[in-house]
């Protein structure tokens, strides 16, 4: 038994926690039902669920540490919460996710990291209509996944992208998959109370089964290492946790059995194949427990314990990563609700300055000849084991460095040398046909690339497409020439003795007068839309890009400069003008140089429209003229109102309220809010009554039926519309004193239709008109002065998610289910007039009319579902005339268009953020504004009429904002320097939409009329552009033979007018003298009254 007593070394192995400092800081983690780790770990990032949904992952560096901006950049990964996670063995920026969403992702981290979020994954695998529930990858052979979802295990090729494995004959959700170290078998357990082990490659592919852990809670398997045995976790019939290992030769019967505890958390174990050291995190434990697995009784011997935070999720840091130097012979990241913390295994020993050979057995690699087909075939090739000893390493000391796997997501082909050209993608020379062979985007010439170096003097002929494509690569060109030849990529050919061209573009680079150019050129002719490209880059990237253009295309138009392909772009030194005698010659001389030339962007559509129809170049306009007009109301500031001004302690809201309903509207003089609870509440506050509500149940109107929607009379403050799910409409009168006790009398009931309503909407201009749609897909629209049905809308054939009427009433629009977008004019036609396609995403969407009902914008969701924005100008609705992608979020984003200013202003329920745009009538039709960032969460956001807005302070948006438990005013303003003043600017005449134009009867009678408009200005306050005008005044000639005010400048078109300079300065005279006539000018200075020293005094 002397065996027992034998000393490990691993047995005094001692948790060792870093100061808080160290850890990853202020993040948001929360609480997920799921049978996966919540964070895994690659040797080069660690990837973990962020913020309380759980369906994007924060992505940082492995050794990553400080606090966390909550707007730091992000990979949202699945609309719904992820489940399971996990990185390639080979590659360390290849992420595998699994989601709620049934869709398994594969993500490519880019070398430096996340910069920017990222929301397109490399390839997408779906299981359907079933949650997926982990994920992982094959330890041997490169590129093949695994998958489990429900009862179905599934093996995918990432190269080929199909599905090679399937098998579903477990009777229960598989909780847990593990394979074995050497790649041949793979083992589950379920909640069938069953483990299993299975050989994908055979007819039978499962071949051992056997009675696990005997309860239906969460359960983890584990094979240990290369040895025939498999540690399982779980809970016994008891509840309590238990740990089993079987081994594969007599499978049935337990070969160790342990119970624990009776603590609640499934215990998560890590194993760690070369050293035999097993952790045991439980989630909801602050303990994470280390036991060392042995091969003979009593197989597991228990060490030390490490206490600390409560853990969310756990993992192992792989080998690669350690810091070998300081005995670190294991790192557990700790996921807790606020942070990640890295806890180091270290072995004591005297000293750490020799590498300790006996405590670091040689570790399987990164690299693998074993391709996931070969595996399927039957082959098994051993994973060639690396030493982490540092005088073995090329870098010492330093960290192995991490293989990030290919970009784009294209699997290299085995065992074939590594070419130049397999290194840098070239795309072809603008104007020339492109090389039919082409393999996964990376571009190979049919000459050795040798062939392809051009000799130092080439002569200048018409060459094959093919050979022009290389000379662009090497960037050479003779230095007689003189000439820049612009390329679409860089090349990896560096010429010892730079030629005169070459020193020239480095100049110009250097400068930084053409970069933003040649950017612009690798986007267009590349027609590339990878992540990292300019049509992928962010709103403020190409904005600024574009502005570097419009400056460098405004202050220096430049000459053409030919190339070998016939360059379409026209290039000129910032000093070319010194010596010309205007910019007015100079660009005459560039157009007549050659007939033949067009303008780069001319010739850039012509090459792009053929690549990528939806992406036009923009012309060198300034950025105003590129983003829309540069808008007044860019820097607008949301500010809530004091707390004074808030409804506070509301209670029990309901948040059962249907996608298609805004949840909560106001009217200057009172809001609706639903409450939760039997009976279809819905509470009314009175804005005058401010403060903190008394406790006790809060008046309401009670319906009896569920809500479905319900808005207020947009010229009756008193009158409130409800709809229920039972097809009858409510109409009720609210007090002017408001509600003081819960009433369940309507002023007015009827049975709008036989099925659920979706919504219901008033007219903007006709006094009792409403319009309401429903489950038996019919858009009715009603005359409430007599409670008549008196027109039908036809032509739906799913759910219809939001309905708008056209600002002149005279049409409306829905957008549904079907991605159809559909116009109607009712009192014409039952049928819609016109439909196009909106949004693809089925999770609900909105749908508005702006700029006069020129444009309809649409919010919904696309593929992936992510949050977008369209614009569509509303006599083509097939064509969107902008899409911009916002974020991943399962809120609708519901919208309020404020006509006068064009902005567009999006929030959704659970959000914290209200976005703002401008809708333009000019690409790219959406411009971003300032968005307003609140401190909490909002259940609803609703605007007020354009005349409660306190114009004297700028204010030129006023909403109500509900969160859990209050109201708060919310104000919009643009900050002014002259607030005393009247910005006209920013207040045009304003249509009067609290007040009706037209009569129900007048309206289905076929009359229309526009709303009047008023101005907004306060009485006494002075108008900002006459004002302006008036200081203007004061600066010009206002003689008769100068009416202009160019004409009171000295100079004319030619050359000095010195007629001109004599008048004004007789006219300065004037103003002088009459100025003087009315002021008391004293022109003594205050130090001529006072008595000085005495000038003798100076001699002395």
């Amino acid at each position: 038994m002397a065996w027992r007593f034998k000393a490990s070394k691993y047995k005094n192995a001692a948790p060792i926690v870093p100061k808080p400092e160290n850890y990853v800081r202020d993040i948001c983690v929360g609480s997920y039902q799921t049978y996966g780790n919540n964070i895994a770990a690659s040797a080069k990032f660690m990837a973990f669920n962020w913020d309380h949904a759980g369906s994007s992952l924060a992505v940082l560096p492995i050794d990553d540490s400080g606090r966390k901006s909550k707007l730091m950049p992000l990979l949202h990964a699945h609309s719904d919460t992820v489940t399971d996670m996990e990185f390639s063995p080979f590659h360390d920026g290849l992420l595998a996710t699994g989601s709620q969403d049934c869709l398994v992702k594969i993500w490519h981290i880019p070398e430096s990291g996340l910069q920017e979020s990222l929301s397109n994954p490399e390839c997408t695998f779906s299981h359907k209509q079933r949650r997926v529930e982990t994920v992982g990858f094959h330890p041997t052979a490169d590129f093949l996944l695994h998958s489990t979802s429900y009862t179905t295990l599934n093996l995918w090729d990432l190269i080929s992208g199909q599905e090679v494995f399937s098998n579903a004959e477990t009777s229960d959700v598989i909780q847990s998959v593990s394979w074995k170290r050497d790649g041949t078998l793979i083992a589950t357990s379920a909640k069938d109370k069953q483990v299993r082990v299975l050989d994908p490659r055979v007819e039978e592919s499962c071949i051992k089964t056997a009675n696990s852990h005997q309860s239906i809670k969460d359960s983890r398997v584990v094979f240990l290492g290369d040895s025939n045995r498999v540690l399982t976790t779980g809970f016994d019939a008891q509840r309590l946790r238990q740990i089993i290992i079987r081994d594969l030769r007599n499978f049935g019967e337990a070969e160790k059995s342990l119970e624990l505890d009776c603590s609640t958390g499934i215990l998560i174990p890590l194993y760690d194949a070369d050293t035999g050291m097993l952790f045991l995190a439980g989630k909801g434990d602050t303990t994470i427990g280390y036991m060392e697995v042995l091969d003979k009784e009593p197989y597991l011997m228990e060490g030390i314990r490490h206490s600390g935070e409560q853990t969310k999720g756990t993992c192992l840091v792989p080998k690669r990563a350690l810091n070998v130097m300081q005995g670190e012979v294991n790192r557990i990241l700790q996921l807790t609700s606020t942070c990640v913390i890295p806890v180091t295994y270290q072995v004591p020993r005297k000293t750490y300055r020799d590498f300790h050979a006996d405590l670091y057995p040689d570790t399987p690699g990164y690299k693998t000849d074993l391709t996931a087909e070969q595996w399927l075939s039957g082959k098994n090739v051993p994973i060639p084991k690396i030493s982490l000893d540092p005088s073995k390493r090329e870098n010492g000391e330093e960290p192995i460095i991490p293989r990030l796997g290919p970009k784009p997501f294209t699997p290299p082909k085995l065992n074939e040398p590594e070419s130049f050209d397999k290194v840098f993608s070239v795309p072809a020379v603008p104007g020339q046909q492109q090389p039919q062979q082409q393999t996964n985007g990376v571009h190979e010439p049919k000459t050795p690339v040798s062939e392809a170096l051009p000799s130092p003097t080439p002569t200048i002929q018409e060459k094959e497409p093919l050979q022009v494509e290389e000379e662009a690569q090497v960037e050479a060109e003779s230095a007689k020439n003189e000439a820049v030849e612009e390329n679409d990529s860089d090349s990896a050919y560096t010429p010892k003795t730079p030629s005169t061209a070459e020193r020239r573009k480095l100049f110009e680079n250097n400068t930084k007068e053409n970069e933003p150019e040649e950017n612009f050129d690798n986007v267009d002719q590349s027609g590339s839309f990878e992540r990292a490209s300019v049509q992928r880059s962010s709103i403020a990237e190409r904005r600024k890009m574009y502005e570097n253009r419009s400056q460098s295309v405004q202050e220096a138009p430049s000459t053409i400069i030919e190339k070998a392909g016939g360059s379409p772009i026209m290039m000129r030194r910032k000093d070319s003008f010194k010596n010309r005698k205007n910019a007015e010659d100079v660009l005459k001389d560039d157009n007549n140089r050659k007939s033949g030339q067009v303008s780069k962007q001319m010739s850039l559509e012509q090459q792009v429209g053929k690549k990528n129809e939806n992406f036009a170049a923009p012309t060198p306009k300034r950025t105003s003229t590129v983003f829309g007009r540069v808008s007044k109301f860019r820097h607008l500031k949301g500010t809530p109102a004091h707390k004074s001004f808030h409804i506070e302690n509301i209670r029990n809201l309901s948040r059962q309220i249907s996608g298609e309903c805004d949840g909560f509207h106001a009217n200057p003089e009172r809001v609706a809010v639903p409450l939760s609870g039997p009976g279809g509440k819905i509470a009314i506050f009175e804005l005058s009554k401010t403060g903190r509500l008394p406790d006790g149940v809060i008046p309401a109107l009670v319906h009896g039926n569920n809500i479905m929607d319900f808005a207020w009379d947009p010229f009756d403050n008193h009158r409130l519309a409800v709809a229920c799910d039972d097809g009858i409409i409510k109409l009720w009168k609210i007090p002017e004193s408001g509600l003081n006790e819960p009433t369940n009398e309507a002023e007015n009931e009827f049975n709008a239709h036989p099925d659920k309503i979706y919504f219901i909407k008033f007219h903007p201009t006709a006094k009792d008109v409403l319009a309401s749609g429903s489950y038996d897909m019919t858009i009715k629209i009603w005359d409430l002065a007599t409670l008549t049905e008196k027109i039908v809308l036809k032509g739906h054939t799913d759910q219809m998610f939001s309905f708008a009427w056209s600002p002149c009433g005279v049409f409306c629009s829905t957008v549904s289910k079907d991605g159809k977008i559909r116009i109607y004019k009712p009192r014409a036609n039952d049928a819609p007039t016109r439909e196009g396609k909106g949004p693809v995403g089925s999770r609900g969407a909105r749908i508005i009319w702006a700029l006069d009902g020129n444009f309809i914008v649409v919010m919904g969701f696309d593929k992936v579902s992510e949050r977008q924005i369209m614009v569509f100008k509303s006599t083509d609705l097939n064509n969107p005339l902008n899409t911009v992608g916002l974020d991943v979020s399962p809120a609708i984003l519901i919208p309020f268009y404020d006509e006068d200013s064009s902005t567009l202003f999006l929030t959704g329920k659970g959000d914290s953020t209200i976005y703002a745009f401008e809708i333009t009538e000019e690409s790219p039709y959406i411009c971003p504004l300032s968005h307003h960032r609140c401190n909490n969460l909002h259940q609803g956001l609703s605007f007020l009429p354009k005349n409660v807005c306190d114009v004297s302070n700028v204010e030129f948006a006023k909403a109500l904002r509900l969160t859990n438990n209050t109201i708060e005013p919310l104000s919009f303003t643009v900050p002014r320097i002259k607030t005393e003043l009247f910005q006209d600017d920013l207040f045009p005449p304003t249509r009067v939409m609290w007040k009706s134009s037209l009569t129900s009867a007048e309206w289905f009678n076929g009359k229309d009329k526009a709303p009047p408009r008023i101005s907004l200005k306060p009485d006494g306050m002075d108008l900002l552009s006459e004002t302006q005008v008036n200081n203007q005044e004061r600066t010009i000639n206002k003689s008769a033979s100068t009416p202009f005010i160019g004409a009171s400048q000295p100079y004319n078109r030619l050359a000095w007018n010195a007629e001109l300079t004599g008048q004004t300065k007789m006219k300065q005279e004037e103003i002088q003298k009459s100025v003087s006539n009315k002021l008391e000018v004293n022109l003594k200075l205050e130090q001529d009254e006072m008595e000085g020293v005495d000038e003798k005094e100076w001699n002395d």
